[in-house]
């Protein structure tokens, strides 16, 4: 129906002096990704975006381990092998979307000049960050588990080197007492 209706204003846009003119198709709308603006609204949730790369290797450790057991079967069910290939795929994918768009494009900023210690920090920031980019890439190549755990290692040192001792002690809290994302969606652990 979009489609059509975008089809239809397009054609209407086309000026009267052309009437042989056909106008050119609109590109097919694709949804917009899933990530915090990039304009200086002051409304972050940094905390929610660390969570959320949890559920995101939550997930991609889940389907390495469905891909493992689907391929090792007598006869594989195809559909479901490469349903869970995409699903891995996808979840490394907005690990590494938000990596670039919240926390490289918005969130981790260079610090003026002679703070040394601030650019220590920024520095180990941006190693983390491109150590979680690498490992997303790696779940996407293989079904090595062992790149979750790269990657979630990664991201708790990131955590470490970007909040303060304070936020991670009410971050340790929330997790402790089951107060992260809210997870009855999914039927509790994955």
């Amino acid at each position: 129906m979009l489609f059509v209706t975008t089809t239809l204003a397009a054609s209407l846009l086309v000026p009267a002096t052309e009437p042989s003119a056909t106008p050119a198709l609109p590109a097919p709308a694709t949804a917009a990704p899933a990530v915090h603006c990039q304009v200086p609204c002051g409304i972050y949730g940094d905390h929610l975006r660390v969570e959320l790369v949890r559920e995101h290797c939550a997930t991609i450790e889940k389907a390495m381990k469905q891909i493992a057991e689907l391929g090792a079967a007598e006869t594989p069910n195809w559909n479901q092998l490469v349903r869970w290939i995409q699903t891995k795929d996808e979840h490394a994918q907005k690990v590494q979307d938000q990596l670039q768009s919240y926390w490289l494009a918005q969130r981790v900023k260079e610090p003026g000049a002679g703070d040394d210690d601030a650019m220590g920090k920024y520095v180990r920031q941006l190693m983390l960050q491109h150590r979680m980019m690498v490992a997303a890439m790696k779940c996407k190549q293989t079904t090595d588990v062992e790149n979750v755990a790269a990657l979630r290692r990664a991201l708790d040192q990131f955590a470490e080197a970007y909040f303060t001792a304070e936020d991670l002690k009410k971050i340790k809290h929330l997790q402790e007492h089951g107060e992260g994302l809210d997870h009855s969606h999914s039927g509790g652990k994955r």
